[in-house]
Formats: structure tokens, C-alpha cells, sequence
């Protein structure tokens, strides 16, 4: 079975191309993606944290990809791993190894990304929560007197 989970940000806007009919089924988006990897080395601390994977959209997923992906947007991605190889201009056979992506969707919301810092091409800051009520010790809202009656439930 060939299956990818990753979850990360992309290091840029999504680089989409279409084939020479400009039809929009055959669009094709590339973005790579900064995974963190889930545990630092003791021995080098200095060394590098996350992963650039490259992937790959085709259809209708390369079209969501231009539309609403930006440097900097968390998303979930499910696909393939899938190897090639190509002769570069050189003479040199380069191998090549990119997610294929079969479904993506958006890991935090807009308000998360701002408030975490996580939007690296701008975006408003979000306003600032709501102060919780000093009463509110135990986690729960307070309800008035009174209120019980007007209830749905």
C-alpha cells in the first residue's frame, strides 16, 4: 500500500501550471510543504527540524490549491509518493520523489494562523478573545436567573 498522511505549511504560493489547451482540468499545482519532525536530536540540537517535501495537485485539487493556498497555510495532506527520473540539459539523470496529492484540506482556521503566527504572507491579526468572566472558575459559563424558561431544551 502506498499512503502519505502530512500535515504542514507551505514554504510558497503554489506554483500552477496548465497543459497547452488552457483547459482547466489539466491544471497542475506544485507547493512544497515544511513537515516538523517530532523529535529534536540530543546529540545536535542545531540540526535541522522539519522536512520539505514537495507534492504535487492535479484537477480540481491544483485549481483549491491556486485559489485559496498561500505561503504559510497549515493544510492536511493525503496522497502517494511516487519516484521518477529525467535527464536534465546536462546530461545528468536527476531522480525525483513527490506526494501525488489525493485530498488536502486546511489544518487551522484563518484566526488560528494569525494568532499563532503561523500566516508567513500577512493576513490581518486576529482580535484578541474575549475575557473570560471572573466568576467562570470552573470552566462554564454562568447563566442568569431567570434564563432557564426561555431554554429550547
Amino acid at each position: 500500500m502506498n499512503k502519505v498522511i502530512l500535515m504542514g505549511r507551505l514554504t510558497r504560493d503554489p506554483d500552477i501550471r496548465y497543459s497547452q489547451g488552457g483547459d482547466a482540468s489539466s491544471a497542475v499545482a506544485r507547493y512544497t510543504l515544511a513537515v516538523d519532525r517530532r523529535f529534536v536530536r540530543r546529540d545536535n540540537p542545531d540540526a535541522q527540524t522539519a522536512d520539505f517535501i514537495g507534492c504535487v495537485a492535479f484537477g480540481k485539487s491544483a485549481e483549491f490549491a491556486e485559489k485559496y493556498l498561500h505561503k504559510g497555510t497549515k493544510i492536511a495532506v493525503t496522497g502517494r509518493i511516487q519516484t521518477g527520473s529525467y535527464t536534465n540539459k546536462d546530461g545528468v539523470k536527476v531522480y525525483t520523489t513527490d506526494v501525488v496529492v489525493e485530498d488536502q484540506e486546511f489544518a487551522e482556521s484563518k484566526n488560528a494562523a494569525g494568532a499563532s503566527g503561523g500566516s508567513f504572507g500577512g493576513g490581518a491579526p486576529s482580535a484578541p478573545a474575549p475575557a473570560a468572566p471572573a466568576d467562570a472558575g470552573d470552566g462554564f459559563m454562568n447563566i442568569p436567573d431567570g434564563v432557564d424558561e426561555e431554554l429550547p431544551f
